[in-house]
């Protein structure tokens, strides 16, 4: 008897832990529905799979002509680059060439303007002497001095006259005159007379003006000083008098 009675209440038991076993899994499904995924024995295909194939690259062939010639095309480009360089360059060169040629020049011929305009002091001095002797002094004849009283008159040298001595002075003077005035002018040293010429602010000084009828206003009526140029440049202004107008 004891053993039918233990034999029911373990089957009994073991139904009771059946029941609660089978309600405790399905509770999870129940509060979770998304967890329970259906199964199927179909295959489905991954995304990546349906995506197009990626197309393989094309591989172009460049001919050994064709490099070639891309390569000709860069060096003329290159030498043409470097010749229009060096045509620029010869150019500056040249350029200053002649400046420098030009400078050396003007230092040349500039470099006695101080020395050639102290030097016309003495040229002004020695055209006041000429102009002190009147041209008609020179061409009057005077009696020689008589020299037949002297005792040694046949061994001295016979007297000049006054009016020889006169003459001789005048042009001794007038040769050093030239001669000045052609070692400035080797020089490029040259002088003016703008007597009768348009009054040039630029190259004359002008020291009075008087109105003179017959004559245009505003020329030169005199030069009392004459000027001097060292090629296109002023060494002097000359000094002039110049026509005022009347009017």
């Amino acid at each position: 008897m004891n053993g039918t009675f233990a034999r029911r209440v373990f089957s009994a038991s073991t139904a009771t832990f059946s029941s609660t076993a089978v309600r405790r899994s399905a509770y999870p499904s129940r509060l979770f529905p998304s967890l329970i995924r259906p199964y199927s024995d179909q295959t489905t295909s991954r995304p990546e799979d349906a995506a197009d194939p990626i197309p393989e690259p094309k591989i172009v062939e460049v001919s050994v002509e064709s490099q070639v010639l891309e390569s000709l095309k860069k060096k003329e480009e290159e030498v043409h680059e470097l010749t229009s360089r060096l045509r620029y360059l010869q150019a500056d060169f040249l350029n200053l060439q002649r400046n420098a040629a030009r400078e050396k020049e003007q230092q040349r011929d500039f470099a006695i303007t101080r020395f050639a305009g102290d030097l016309l002091e003495t040229v002004d001095v020695l055209a006041l002497a000429l102009k002190s002797v009147p041209p008609a002094a020179l061409h009057l004849e005077f009696p020689s001095s008589d020299t037949s009283s002297l005792p040694d008159a046949t061994s001295t040298p016979p007297l000049k006259s006054a009016h020889a001595y006169l003459t001789e002075l005048h042009q001794g003077v007038e040769m050093t005159h030239r001669l000045l005035l052609s070692i400035l002018f080797k020089y490029h040293v040259k002088s003016f007379d703008p007597t009768g010429e348009k009054f040039d602010p630029n190259r004359h000084e002008a020291l009075y003006q008087a109105p003179i009828s017959g004559k245009e206003p505003g020329s030169v009526l005199e030069c009392q000083k004459t000027g001097y140029m060292i090629k296109d440049r002023l060494l002097r202004a000359a000094q002039v008098g110049v026509v005022q107008d009347a009017s």
